[in-house]
């Protein structure tokens, strides 16, 4: 049962949210961030969750250092002084990129799935639009262009020897927003659709672990739940890592395109074998849907078979199979 008080800081997080990519000034843009971010704090505090705490207090001292990096860099603009650097790196630690990623794998551990789903969505828009109106500055172009190499990087090493499926969904999450910096440098378009996309498939598979209650890489090992929910599990894992046909390489499949327009070809090899390395880890945990078999769970599952939308919704999966080759050479 939602409480009134998460519907109402939901509301006031989403109207932050609007307000932030919908001001004409930087000053709104601001006042937009902030109140998204007071907004998520209530959000995420639980009293049953004793990690929350000190997840609340690595998040709220992380987004405070970004605002007053915000700040510093707005007073020198008035100057006439180009801070624009400093403002692109106050945006990339807020969305928790390489290489300011430090906080946001530990931060995620102390969340629920339901917080997580808004930490790795909406958390990300405002700071990724105002990102979109710096790439056209010379020295906020590199410092994007660094941050989307080294967050292929980090994001698929440091997946690798995770058991925990929240960190493994943060580094993930760390290798997609490189892809999306990449994007957001060829055109507005690529990462307006590569966004939507990624988020679709983010809240699907977190969904499923969501009604597993599976937090650990052994809680997937579980008979008792359901063969066709776990075949479509697994089918949005490999759809969230882009292996073609499903519906997660039609975005990535435009930026490659649109990289090799540009001449991007040594960050596009970085991309692909980084992408080759988190598909290793998805697929990992996609096997263990059907070939690991425990009879007796220890952990209480949510109710699957009333959540019959679920299942139409991961149907989105195959929609990358139905779209003829020809429109992907556009």
């Amino acid at each position: 049962m939602v409480s009134p008080f998460s519907m109402l800081f939901f509301v006031t997080l989403v109207l932050g949210l609007m307000l932030c990519i919908s001001s004409d000034t930087w000053f709104g843009a601001w006042v937009g961030l902030e109140l998204n971010l007071l907004s998520f704090i209530p959000l995420v505090s639980s009293s049953s969750n004793r990690y929350s705490s000190e997840s609340i207090l690595k998040y709220f001292l992380v987004q405070v250092l970004a605002s007053i990096m915000i700040i510093f860099s707005a007073l020198f603009v008035l100057m006439m002084v180009n801070l624009k650097m400093v403002f692109s790196l106050s945006l990339l630690l807020k969305l928790g990129a390489a290489p300011f990623h430090f906080w946001f794998p530990q931060v995620m551990e102390g969340l629920s799935w339901i917080q997580v789903i808004i930490l790795m969505t909406l958390q990300k828009v405002g700071p990724m639009i105002l990102l979109c109106y710096l790439v056209y500055d010379k020295w906020s172009l590199i410092m994007i262009f660094t941050s989307a190499v080294v967050s292929a990087i980090v994001g698929a090493m440091g997946g690798l020897n995770q058991l925990y499926l929240r960190k493994i969904m943060a580094f993930s999450s760390i290798n997609h927003m490189s892809w999306m910096f990449f994007a957001m440098i060829l055109s507005e378009y690529c990462w307006l659709l590569y966004f939507s996309v990624y988020c679709l498939l983010s809240i699907l598979v977190i969904m499923n672990f969501y009604f597993q209650q599976a937090y650990h890489f052994s809680h997937l090992v579980n008979s008792s739940f359901p063969l066709v929910p776990k075949i479509m599990s697994m089918m949005s894992l490999f759809s969230l890592g882009g292996l073609p046909p499903f519906l997660g390489f039609i975005p990535k499949w435009f930026i490659i395109q649109e990289m090799i327009f540009c001449n991007y070809f040594y960050p596009l090899l970085v991309l692909l074998m980084c992408s080759l390395v988190t598909l290793y880890f998805y697929i990992r945990m996609s096997i263990s849907f059907l070939t690991l078999v425990f009879p007796f769970s220890g952990w209480v599952m949510k109710d699957y078979g009333s959540n019959k939308i679920m299942n139409m919704v991961m149907v989105m999966n195959f929609i990358g199979m139905l779209i003829p080759s020809v429109y992907m050479l556009y």
